[in-house]
């Protein structure tokens, strides 16, 4: 049933980026004349790039080598270049719409422009190529976000909780050691009293990870009170199991649908992906059921991966609920969506006691490039008034 499941999804996903690719191609591909040279070249590297991913993808199942390596990143990049050309296309395409009722091109377009109509696909490659380049080095440096909680009527012997979240490393063949040892790097440099990961740890495709032992990167994380994970929708896609037993293996305490309690009555509690169960999991029980030994005065931080159940931790009276998921959009304009499909799309909220923060990820899935939004290391300090 979970290869049917997987099927059918990424038959879905391959059929959406091949006709967008069409699309853009065959825009792109009227600007040439029929017979030249340079369009034979437009075909043979427009289709090179537009099947990369797949093909790497695909290779690095059967066989990580460096071939597999320069497939998918390479076809990383023109997934956020695809998004681009797409935007633009269709704008054109409106606008050429708009021409045909109310013809405006011969004013405002250089006649060089309408008589040799490819120095616009130059032009618009070299600017979506120009985007990518700034994208990808706002990704692969990170910030460092402070938040600061005042937490009333909680009983502890803490006065303070230093907390360091990262939601959606996504280890892998894109966010390999280099990348890791930045990101674990700017998380022990907070000095924090617990290190909270918040979902998607591991990309859908655990070999890159075991073949390079990025694990052992993670294994560097100091905390005196410990490091603890969820799942996130990545680790049930690419196989749960062995991806929690990888995490354990290298120092991550991965809580599942379970509690603990982290100093005197403080604890965290950790949620099971709300999409687990359709790949392969079964459901995850209510949140209820999880914290049911909390008190009045207990404090509860829940970890939760996909910020989809605010309302049930509202419900709860969840003091501190930490999510990721939705990378903001991770590339701008898809922050729209995910604002209309979340309550929250990033950072904080406080919705009557209960405050949530939802964090645009430290990593990236697809393309190494962030536009429009910040990867980030949450450092949150709770304080306890009592």
């Amino acid at each position: 049933m979970r290869n049917i499941q997987f099927l059918i999804f990424f038959g879905i996903v391959i059929s959406i980026h091949l006709l967008i690719n069409f699309y853009i191609f065959s825009r792109g591909l009227r600007t040439f004349e029929p017979g030249s040279q340079i369009r034979t070249i437009y075909i043979i590297i427009y289709w090179f790039l537009a099947l990369s991913y797949i093909v790497g993808r695909v290779l690095e199942r059967y066989y990580l080598c460096k071939i597999s390596d320069f497939l998918t990143w390479t076809g990383s990049f023109w997934l956020a270049a695809m998004l681009y050309l797409f935007l633009i296309v269709v704008s054109f395409d409106l606008a050429r719409l708009v021409n045909h009722f109310i013809p405006f091109f011969n004013k405002l377009l250089p006649i060089s422009l309408l008589q040799k109509p490819y120095f616009l696909t130059y032009f618009v490659g070299a600017v979506v190529f120009l985007l990518i380049a700034i994208g990808h080095l706002n990704a692969i440096f990170p910030r460092t976000h402070f938040v600061n909680i005042d937490l009333e009527g909680k009983i502890t012997n803490q006065k303070q909780l230093k907390i360091a979240m990262v939601s959606d490393i996504h280890l892998g063949t894109i966010v390999a050691n280099i990348r890791t040892q930045r990101i674990v790097n700017l998380i022990n440099a907070t000095n924090p009293d617990v290190i909270l990961l918040a979902g998607d740890i591991v990309d859908e495709d655990l070999s890159p990870v075991i073949k390079r032992n990025l694990g052992k990167t993670l294994t560097q994380l100091k905390a005196p009170l410990g490091v603890y994970g969820i799942t996130g929708n990545h680790e049930y896609i690419g196989g749960v199991e062995p991806a929690v037993k990888y995490l354990e293996d290298h120092g991550i305490k991965v809580l599942r649908d379970t509690m603990i309690e982290l100093v005197e009555n403080v604890y965290v509690a950790g949620r099971e992906d709300i999409q687990g169960h359709r790949f392969g999991g079964k459901p995850r029980k209510s949140l209820k059921d999880i914290i049911q030994q909390k008190n009045d005065s207990s404090t509860i931080i829940l970890l939760d991966h996909q910020p989809a159940a605010i309302n049930e931790a509202i419900q709860n009276q969840i003091d501190l609920m930490l999510s990721g998921h939705t990378h903001h959009g991770q590339l701008w304009p898809l922050n729209y969506i995910t604002k209309a499909v979340y309550l929250v799309s990033w950072g904080s909220k406080k919705f009557e006691n209960t405050h949530v923060y939802v964090s645009s990820g430290i990593g990236s899935w697809g393309p190494p490039v962030r536009i429009g939004n910040r990867p980030e290391v949450v450092v949150i300090t709770l304080n306890f008034n009592k």
